[in-house]
């Protein structure tokens, strides 16, 4: 599996565009974090990747112990961190005659300081391992490490000094940073302890995502990706309420598209803006729903004004991949995300995502007295509705079918039911004929089984949705997450995309939304 580029459209810059995201660049919230704890890790076949932590001492009798060529120590900051690494170091002995040489190695879980990275064996870049080599040719030395990390555990390998003298680390902290202002979360107070946790959990890995933009993840990729952007503001919205935060995501991404008027699924931030070549047809019409979330928790009608051209032009675009039968065509020339299911089939799924982004289009057309735009999307509304009712819908078997094969997953029940194909009490007979039937192309992704437990509370099936929240993220909290993560497949735990779990995200934008779920739904 690999990532697709899109078409080699140009970029065409709008420098107003640019300019008002620059004004709503983000005050950034630090503070300093010390490690709590020396531990070890050992391997254990009931945890997750088969490693598990053991406490050795508290951290205060680091400054104690001295190192020579050869030792190591594992640091656990008792939380996830994302920021800047602090160390004081000194000499024992003789005056240092040669560089120290180190390896810090960072990790978000247990396996990331226990498995050598030499053993990674997947198919995206290994740069995004968590390690570096450090020579200190002057000690003693307060070192401020550039680079930023997202971690729990560093591990320290000492590897070398010279045969005169052994080295002392009097103190290592963490400058965190976030432009998650923690001040602004109303307290929740549930009665059900589990589904507490499960919002401060989700609470502090989206703290941790939100930085000068709304990033997928701050271990790998640290990029803004629309179909996580969608979902961190909504998660946003019940919690931080940082709304300019939002407002310059959008804009960044209207600011380049391509000379075809396509948003990129994904956007680079520095050195200066750049969209990625990815384009997903899912992502592309996200940007026309997140500037309809953002309206409606706004009312800003001034950015919905100058953002509607590229709104609506992303719903043209997913309007003329339909064939003659109004069904989106499903063929080599495209690519849809929905989920990381290795055998999904994507097209009864992005159907869906499109009559749920033209409903959400036709509402800001109203708002904006758009008329001859809300009346055509009102006849293609229409059209997609009635195409998906008599080419995709199985009445025999009570299923949305997907492609030529005829595929039955659950993406394509969640997102009908979410695009309200249906009335309520008919999406309520399909999920629950999905829950006892459990198709075999399930899903992978907590970005997925959001989409799952969100469609269960519009169907009216809240205590199904809650048993699957505390199911699905209370199984990662017990499989030790203090953040929640990309990928967690409760059937096969050591599931990667990308060939290798080393690789893996655990603390990812998508995965923060129960607690939106939680306060929106009021569950």
């Amino acid at each position: 599996m690999s990532f697709q580029k899109g078409n080699t459209h140009t970029v065409i810059h709008n420098e107003a565009f640019k300019k008002t995201a620059e004004e709503l660049a983000p005050e950034i919230f630090s503070k300093r974090v010390y490690p709590i704890n020396l531990i070890e890790t050992v391997q254990d076949e009931q945890s997750i990747h088969g490693w598990k932590v053991e406490v050795i001492e508290s951290v205060n009798n680091l400054k104690e112990k001295d190192f020579r060529k050869g030792t190591s120590f594992i640091l656990d900051f008792g939380q996830h961190m994302v920021g800047y690494l602090s160390l004081t170091l000194s000499p024992v002995g003789s005056p240092p005659d040669a560089p120290l040489s180190m390896r810090l190695t960072f990790g978000e879980m247990p396996v990331e300081v226990s498995e050598p990275f030499s053993s990674y064996d997947g198919w995206i870049s290994s740069s995004w391992l968590q390690e570096e080599t450090i020579y200190v040719d002057v000690l003693p030395n307060e070192m401020n490490l550039p680079r930023r990390y997202s971690f729990r555990y560093v591990k320290v390998d000492v590897l070398d000094t010279s045969q005169k003298y052994t080295v002392k680390f009097n103190e290592i902290s963490c400058k965190t940073v976030t432009s998650a202002d923690v001040s602004k979360v109303s307290p929740l107070n549930h009665n059900d302890a589990d589904l507490q946790k499960i919002d401060e959990i989700s609470i502090k890995t989206l703290e941790d995502c939100m930085q000068e933009v709304f990033e997928d993840g701050p271990k790998r990729d640290r990029r803004l990706w629309l179909g996580d952007l969608r979902l961190q503001a909504l998660a946003n919205y019940s919690t931080f309420k940082n709304n300019d935060l939002v407002k310059r995501n959008l804009y960044q991404f209207a600011a380049v598209p391509n000379s075809y008027g396509q948003v990129a699924a994904n956007l680079f931030i520095a050195p200066t803006l750049i969209p990625d070549d990815t384009f997903l047809y899912d992502y592309s019409l996200f940007f026309a729903t997140t500037l309809y979330d953002y309206y409606m928790e706004t009312k800003d009608v001034e950015t919905l004004q100058e953002l509607w051209p590229v709104a609506y032009r992303q719903i043209e675009i997913g309007i003329e991949r339909l064939d003659e039968n109004d069904v989106v065509r499903d063929d080599p020339s495209w690519w849809s995300f929905i989920d990381w299911h290795p055998e999904l089939n994507k097209q009864a799924p992005s159907q869906a995502i499109l009559i749920y982004s033209l409903k959400r289009a036709i509402t800001l057309a109203e708002v904006l007295e758009k008329n001859d735009e809300k009346n055509y999307f009102k006849q293609k509304l229409e059209n997609v509705i009635d195409g998906s009712l008599k080419q995709l819908w199985d009445d025999e078997i009570g299923f949305f079918i997907s492609g030529e094969n005829r595929q039955v997953s659950w993406a394509s029940q969640v997102w009908m039911v979410l695009a309200e194909v249906f009335e309520k009490e008919k999406n309520m007979e399909l999920m629950k004929h999905l829950l006892k039937q459990k198709p075999s192309i399930g899903m992978v992704t907590p970005y997925m089984y959001h989409h799952l437990a969100e469609a269960l509370l519009l169907s009216g099936e809240r205590d199904e949705a809650v048993a699957l929240i505390k199911q699905y993220w209370g199984g990662m909290i017990r499989d030790g997450a203090d953040t929640f993560w990309e990928l967690y497949n409760p059937e096969d735990k050591e599931f990667s995309p990308y060939g290798n779990h080393l690789i893996n995200s655990y603390c990812h934008a998508w995965s923060c939304t129960p607690t939106y779920l939680i306060r929106e739904f009021e569950i």
